[in-house]
């Protein structure tokens, strides 16, 4: 009898916790994950004197030592890459080529287009329920959870993992046509984010003979070729001779990964307490 009166208390005092679990710590947690969530928004957009101002630009410099093969200054606003300007020397010939972006072109990097549009939507979640909505079970909270960290982790992972594209898709690319003067033949270009990074690879192909010897095997997608990897364009075959990478920091992406790592360690651990709670009165909350 002592034992069931015990137990009857200790399942009172539980539900009390839990019900002020639901009414309050959730509003919390909710209110921080907006508040950091609207931080890694910011960092996005780049804004100058107010949220709707001009997206600030900013210089990046590429190639450090007087041994690299491709240097430039890229110059990014928000999503775009509003100019570049790279100097390449061809190995062959120690000939130093130079490129820049036509004055009426700009480079959209769909990946921090995409990442920004995902935080967008997990901020989204998040208000959709004002300080006043009453959570009724912990069903309820964990979905919203479940729904702002595939948010968040599609934001993380269009930053962390570039697109595998193959050497026709690069060469097709509009990119190629972005250029003053216009690349040459032998000479293709990719720029990708890979975490906090702005990258540029530039490919230098050879153009293999018709009668040549060589096995083609045209080379699948990847996020970046190898010298040999081989494809055709048009009726042209062509092997990569060359592949030069230069990349640069780029600090507010460093800080809009860690606003992901933040939010999402929030999010599980709010999970867990409401798992945990559950677990006490066999509770499952799917």
């Amino acid at each position: 009898m002592a034992a069931a009166m015990a137990s009857a208390a200790e399942r009172a005092v539980l539900e009390e916790e839990f019900k002020w679990l639901l009414q309050e710590e959730v509003h919390g947690v909710l209110r921080q994950l907006q508040d950091i969530l609207k931080e890694a928004s910011h960092r996005f957009a780049l804004p100058v004197g107010g949220t709707e101002g001009p997206v600030k630009q900013e210089n990046f410099m590429l190639g450090t030592s007087s041994a690299d093969q491709v240097k430039g200054v890229l110059m990014l606003q928000g999503d775009a890459l509003c100019q570049a300007d790279i100097n390449l020397k061809m190995p062959r010939n120690n000939q130093l080529l130079h490129f820049t972006f036509r004055e009426d072109k700009q480079w959209k990097l769909q990946q921090i287009q995409d990442a920004r549009n995902h935080v967008n939507q997990a901020i989204y979640l998040l208000t959709n329920r004002d300080v006043n909505y009453q959570f009724k079970t912990g069903s309820e909270v964990l979905k919203l959870m479940d729904a702002v960290m595939l948010q968040l982790t599609r934001a993380r992972n269009r930053l962390t993992t570039p697109a595998t594209l193959t050497l026709p898709e690069i060469a097709s690319s509009g990119l190629t046509k972005m250029f003053t003067p216009a690349l040459p033949s032998d000479i293709l270009v990719n720029f990708y984010i890979n975490l906090n990074k702005l990258c540029l690879t530039v490919y230098q192909l050879h153009a293999l003979q018709p009668n040549s010897t060589k096995n083609f095997r045209p080379t699948g997608g990847s996020i970046l070729h190898n010298p040999g990897a081989m494809f055709e364009c048009g009726s042209q075959r062509y092997e990569v001779s060359h592949v030069h990478k230069v990349e640069c920091v780029v600090p507010w992406l460093n800080d809009a990964l860690v606003f992901f790592t933040v939010s999402l360690q929030l999010c599980q651990q709010l999970k867990d307490k409401i798992s945990v709670f559950s677990s006490y009165w066999n509770y499952r909350p799917y």
